[in-house]
């Protein structure tokens, strides 16, 4: 029998670390081999880590609410698996068995004062969420939270990354005195209203029959998302009826062969997506993003796929590069990415980077939506049920009421960035290109 470390994986391109939320076994418990043994949290997503081999867990080396950098041991389990030995006991670890804060001691007076001040930032009066990383680098550098507020983030829901931070330290944390006094005032202003607003709510009266449930992590981060994309931008939606009669059929006509062809099965969203790409390469203006008064224009084209999670949460993994892909690796992206995120085994680059978003709500039997804009994107597209509706149809021989297969887009956009006429235009492209699809194309 050995010891031997089981290190944090890599999450993704992007992800330095990741936070410890729940232990899923105690010490002492025997581990299979791809059993989960931790859950964590990251900027991007929630997952659990397995174990790579079986055995013993003998000790956690970090506990619940701790950072693991990627490729730190956080567990040493006792296995006969040929892997790195832990030929002596593991020195600077917290021990989580020993009293004291938390459960945990520390010997060094820097990292005690580090996580003093740290704290100080986590229980200060703001909503919005910074990783462990990112308020370790703010007490080094001496940023106070409100001038952490005013740093624009790049990651998932607007939130500061390292290289965010780093950035604006790079470029000086100010312009002078009179910036940061300044800027300070604005978030005071903003926090002032804010309270002032919420003074405004009506007060919520509760009788014995009412259920009070507290809202899990997840839930939180999508809450302050939506209020802050609809206190971002003005949302503009515009509908537009498509008859997509002709998509119907050729996908009736060819879901099997496909299906026995690619090993896929064939659903509406891939096909729906594609007419959406199309339609992004000649109306550029909607997959874009805003920084201050300059407007990005993406050169990419990654669409994000807004997916509902068995616990009822939101997720929104994204299929990058989109535009390089044919029908088939629409399906196959489609079905990887919605069957992996209800099991929850997304990885956090897959819900980073996206520039459009589609939000099928036709799977819940609405025929329409508005739906909130994914920030820092400009536009997102509603894909309503399709339903069979008489509907009128021009012939040579003139007008007849024939049966159709009809669904609603609605599509909203940033108002600053997109007028009436882009929004509009494109959302009526999509539906062209789905109208005019073809009943003789090849699978």
């Amino acid at each position: 029998m050995a010891r031997t470390e089981v290190t944090m994986p890599k999450l993704g391109e992007s992800v330095m670390e990741a936070t410890i939320t729940s232990w899923l076994v105690e010490e002492g418990d025997k581990i299979e081999m791809d059993q989960p043994l931790v859950e964590i949290a990251t900027d991007k997503v929630d997952s659990e880590v397995p174990s790579p081999f079986s055995g013993i867990l003998v000790k956690k080396i970090f506990a619940n609410g701790q950072v693991v950098k990627i490729g730190e041991a956080f567990a040493l389990i006792e296995t006969e698996t040929n892997a790195k030995i832990e030929e002596e006991p593991v020195k600077n670890i917290p021990d989580t068995n020993k009293n004291g804060s938390n459960g945990i001691k520390i010997e060094q007076k820097e990292l005690v004062s580090s996580e003093i001040k740290t704290a100080i930032i986590s229980k200060s009066d703001t909503s919005r969420f910074y990783s462990p990383l990112v308020k370790t680098i703010a007490v080094k550098e001496n940023i106070s939270v409100q001038e952490l507020e005013t740093i624009s983030g790049t990651g998932l829901d607007g939130r500061v990354t390292k290289q965010d931070i780093l950035s604006y330290i790079e470029k000086g944390k100010s312009s002078g005195t009179k910036t940061v006094v300044k800027k300070e005032i604005q978030v005071q202003e903003k926090k002032n209203v804010e309270k002032e607003m919420a003074n405004e709510k009506p007060a919520i009266s509760i009788s014995g029959n009412d259920q009070i449930i507290e809202m899990d992590r997840m839930r939180k981060l999508i809450a302050s998302h939506m209020v802050m994309s609809k206190h971002t931008s003005p949302h503009v939606t515009s509908f537009v009826e498509a008859d997509v009669t002709n998509l119907v059929r050729w996908r009736d006509k060819v879901k099997a062969e496909f299906e026995n062809k690619y090993g896929e099965k064939l659903t509406y969203t891939p096909m729906l997506i594609e007419a959406v790409v199309q339609a992004i390469k000649e109306f550029p203006g909607v997959n874009a993003s805003v920084d201050g008064d300059k407007i990005i224009i993406k050169g990419r084209i990654n669409i994000g796929m807004a997916a509902a999670l068995p616990s009822g949460n939101l997720i929104v993994p994204v299929i990058k590069n989109a535009d390089q892909m044919n029908l088939f690796g629409l399906t196959k992206a489609v079905n990887d990415l919605a069957g992996r995120a209800k099991k929850g085994k997304l990885l956090p680059d897959e819900v980073a980077d996206g520039t459009y978003t589609v939000s099928n709500v036709g799977t819940f039997g609405n025929v329409m939506g508005t739906p909130i804009i994914n920030q820092p994107q400009v536009a997102i597209l509603a894909l309503g049920a399709i339903r069979k509706r008489p509907a009128v149809i021009e012939t040579d021989d003139g007008d007849v009421i024939a049966i159709r297969n009809m669904m609603f887009l609605s599509h909203s956009y940033d108002h600053r960035v997109v007028d009436g006429a882009l929004g509009g235009m494109f959302v009526r492209r999509v539906a062209d290109l789905l109208e005019n699809f073809d009943v003789n194309r090849p699978i």
